[in-house]
């Protein structure tokens, strides 16, 4: 064989290797709702594109978007394995079980499950401590109420929502002791409509801030048309409403999934159950209304600079439930542990969680 037809012979040996070794790590996301709902699924999906700014062709993204929560989750997510994703996120708690079963089925590929429990080698969880937000809207709201009634709107009676309640009343109960709290059911996630039916619903019961744990605009909107006070969800929501627009909770997913990708790339991920909050910039507070007095907002301002330099964490005890019965002792704090499997609600709240 001459030394021309050798070398070209290794040139082509040497070709797919290099191309091999430039594949692109692929990354897919599962979203319960649509990237357009400008709340929960608009946030994951602004922290897969930070991603991909961030590792540009050294990943390859996808993501399927009104994904159901049940058989039609399991079929989506194996459908990703099946596609070759070396990564797969996702991205509601009703993904969990379907997560589960298809993380067992590739135990090569690894598997990250927003707001679940359930891990093993190749799958974590992670979450955003919303509750850490959620104190400081009580706070918010406690100050600039004038009916001393809160309403809440609420997806699914799980625990992240029930400590999320919680957490609202509590931060609204250190400022003003006169405060209650009123909650509508939905059962679901993403529903502007019965969203929008719900946030006039407590409204119409005396209700002048809305706070919701749902993910569209909808009750922030019918906030400002009705000159009430209307809280952002997940997502920066002040344009929707810019007089009721009292502050906005914001999930910003962007350093967790750069920094989970990356180790996943360099061989370093272990599964482990991951919060973060404002000390870890995966929570911000954004756009605090102009409309607060200025003791009104250091006071905000306050409780944010002690939630993000660990000196205030919203459930230390002496914490009791509805019965009066004691949960957490004076100056004991609840564990991850504890909050994940929060079903009650705090003393002073004056409703009852769906069977």
């Amino acid at each position: 064989m001459s030394l021309k037809r050798t070398l070209a012979f290794v040139a082509a040996l040497a070709l797919p290797l290099s191309s091999q070794a430039a594949d692109p790590m692929k990354v897919g996301f599962v979203y319960v709702g649509p990237i357009g709902d400008h709340g929960w699924s608009y946030q994951h999906d602004q922290g897969r594109l930070a991603l991909e700014k961030h590792f540009g062709d050294r990943v390859e993204t996808t993501y399927v978007e009104n994904v159901s929560e049940g058989a039609d989750a399991e079929r989506t997510i194996r459908r990703l394995a099946q596609a070759g994703n070396d990564v797969i996120f996702t991205t509601s708690f009703g993904f969990m079980n379907a997560t589960a079963r298809v993380a067992a089925e590739y135990p090569d590929i690894t598997f990250l499950h927003a707001t679940g429990y359930k891990r093993s080698d190749n799958l974590g969880t992670y979450l955003s401590k919303t509750y850490e937000g959620r104190y400081v809207t009580g706070t918010a709201a406690g100050l600039v109420t004038e009916t001393n009634t809160i309403g809440y709107i609420a997806s699914f009676p799980i625990p992240e929502v029930i400590r999320d309640i919680n957490s609202v009343y509590l931060g609204a109960k250190a400022v003003n002791p006169d405060i209650k709290i009123k909650v509508v059911w939905v059962n679901t996630w993403f529903d502007p409509a019965k969203e929008a039916d719900a946030a006039n619903t407590l409204m119409d019961q005396g209700a002048d801030v809305l706070v919701q744990h749902t993910d569209s605009p909808a009750p922030l909107m019918a906030a400002e048309k009705r000159g009430k006070w209307g809280v952002g969800q997940a997502s920066d929501m002040r344009h929707f409403g810019e007089q009721a627009h009292l502050l906005s909770v914001v999930n910003n997913w962007a350093p967790y999934y750069i920094n989970t990708v990356q180790a996943v790339m360099d061989g370093t991920w272990t599964s482990e159950d991951y919060w973060g909050g404002l000390a870890d910039d995966v929570i911000q507070i954004v756009g605090l209304s102009d409309r607060l007095t200025e003791d009104q907002r250091a006071k905000v301002e306050s409780v944010i600079d002690a939630i993000h330099n660990g000196e205030l964490h919203p459930f230390t005890g002496p914490l009791k439930d509805q019965t009066g019965t004691l949960r957490v002792a004076a100056g004991e704090t609840m564990s991850k542990e504890e909050l994940a499997g929060m079903d009650w609600y705090v003393e002073g709240i004056d409703a009852t969680l769906p069977k």
